[in-house]
């Protein structure tokens, strides 16, 4: 009797999943879009869940395989996925029809409270924060809080320098402790200690340092989002009273003190002081409370810790295989020590051009993410093959395919800066690193900054070589990052004329 309901329990739910595939399948088809029928189920997720493959690896290869195609549907469940190639139809999705595609398609629960934050947030409270926060990034804001990067920099030579252990091998974990302490320091404050010797430093490391917890949820997110706000999952759970605690301490000390150190908690003292947002056109109302401002300083810390880290090092592993071009950076470097006595400020550091140039090329071989999502809330059309696309679709957007496109990047697999000269730019629709539209990563400049800081100081300090393991560079399994796998680095002390 148990073997009969076994074999039967089988058989039904193996008829499920056919089902679903067809269904998957013929979605696609009557809206004359090209289905990825590998797996119609679960399309790429299921490659990922059973091979040790990054997911950016595994959409590489559907690029690959329909070069002509506008866009692919692939199988998520019963939610409608659709992988967007076309540069135009991309377009679409992050400007021109920003209204239809404004979620990030990711759902979060109300008692989570760090998911809401501008990064994960959608519609009106999106909105709000958004507007509010985005004049606290200008250049001159930018300019102001500079002193907390150099600062931080640095401290990591003095902290390398003390621990001569930490020039060769796990570099990732070496540069990651310097953003946690530079990311540390501009949301909880600078003293006259050391950035490295802040008592969040390690539950700071401990939260954004390949917490596989996170990945896990994220992956259920991917597969259907809905999961998230049936189970009421928190992704951020085992951080939350840390950080809304230390938020309130440096907040409330703060005021207290009556000092503008232009750093984070400015940011928030100065949102608080206004009193409630409000969005003119519906009087939709937010108020800024300290666990919405903890919220919006672990998105400080999610967009400066680990994907900033990953960016250092992917141009110090290039550099330390491309002795030509790390010559070259060093001694535009030493050249703006010398210009400015020894003493850097922002627009020194900018002034940098073949750095940035060097930054941008690791950022188009080595993007911090593989790939961009969005979620459909109104019914419309993509322009080239003319799309019909439903509310509740789920858009994927290729990041890492375009950058390593040889149509777009000849010889994608050269590290070549001299892409990012002023007359050989990449179209802006083939380059984006920080997302694109409305949504851009609004920290971006910060994080562009603090790397810089960080590569000018170890730059000048020390020489770098890449240290390539048996079975050559690797990626790490992640179902959003692109990080580096089986290399690692070694620093090499300088002597500085």
């Amino acid at each position: 009797m148990i073997t009969v309901i076994l074999i039967s329990a089988i058989i039904i739910i193996l008829s499920i999943i056919h089902l679903i595939g067809v269904h998957n399948e013929n979605y696609w088809k009557k809206r004359g879009v090209i289905f990825y029928t590998k797996n119609k189920v679960l399309g790429p997720i299921w490659e990922f869940l059973t091979k040790k493959r990054p997911l950016f690896a595994i959409m590489t290869d559907i690029y690959k395989e329909y070069p002509d195609a506008p866009a692919v549907g692939v199988g998520m469940l019963l939610t409608p996925t659709l992988y967007v190639k076309d540069p135009q139809n991309v377009h679409n999705v992050f400007q021109a029809d920003f209204q239809s595609f404004y979620h990030r398609g990711v759902e979060v629960t109300d008692e989570d409270h760090l998911a809401q934050n501008i990064l994960l947030l959608n519609g009106i409270k999106w909105k709000l924060l958004r507007q509010s926060m985005t004049p606290l990034f200008t250049s001159a804001k930018l300019r102001n809080m500079y002193y907390i990067l150099d600062k931080s920099a640095q401290d990591f030579i003095e902290f390398l320098k003390r621990n001569p252990e930490k020039l060769k091998g796990n570099a990732m974990q070496t540069i990651s402790h310097f953003c946690c302490a530079a990311i540390g320091a501009a949301v909880f404050g600078v003293s006259n200690k050391s950035t490295f010797e802040s008592p969040f430093l390690d539950m700071s490391q401990r939260a954004f340092t390949g917490n596989w917890k996170i990945n896990v949820k994220f992956t259920i997110a991917n597969i259907c989002s809905k999961f998230i706000t049936f189970f009421r999952i928190r992704f951020f759970a085992e951080f939350q009273d840390f950080f809304i605690d230390a938020i309130k301490q440096v907040l409330r000390k703060r005021e207290k003190e009556n000092v503008i150190k232009h750093d984070f908690a400015d940011i928030c003292i100065s949102l608080q002081k206004k009193g409630k947002l409000v969005d003119s056109e519906t009087g939709f109302e937010l108020t800024p409370t300290d666990e919405l401002m903890a919220a919006q300083a672990f998105f400080f810390f999610t967009a400066g810790v680990e994907p900033t880290a990953a960016s250092i090092f992917s141009v110090l592993f290039e550099l330390g295989k491309n002795e030509e071009i790390l010559t070259k950076v060093q001694e535009e470097i030493d050249y703006t020590f010398e210009k400015h006595n020894g003493e850097l400020n922002y627009d020194a550091v900018n002034e940098m051009e073949f750095l940035n140039k060097v930054y941008n090329e690791a950022l188009r071989m080595y993007p911090p993410v593989g790939s961009l999502s969005r979620k459909c809330v109104q019914d419309t059309v993509l322009p080239v093959g003319n799309i019909r696309v439903e509310k509740g679709t789920k858009i994927l957007v290729p990041v890492y395919e375009y950058h390593n496109d040889p149509k777009y990047f000849p010889n994608p697999e050269v590290f070549d800066p001299e892409r990012f000269s002023s007359d050989e730019k990449p179209n802006d629709l083939h380059f984006m690193p920080f997302g694109k539209g409305n949504r851009l990563c609004i920290g971006m400049r910060y994080a562009v900054m603090q790397a810089k800081a960080a590569l000018v100081y170890l730059l000048r300090n020390y020489t770098v070589k890449s240290l390539i393991k048996e079975g050559g560079l690797k990626f790490r399994k992640e179902s959003v990052f692109v990080r580096l796998e089986n290399v690692d680095l070694e620093f090499i002390p300088r002597e500085i004329k």
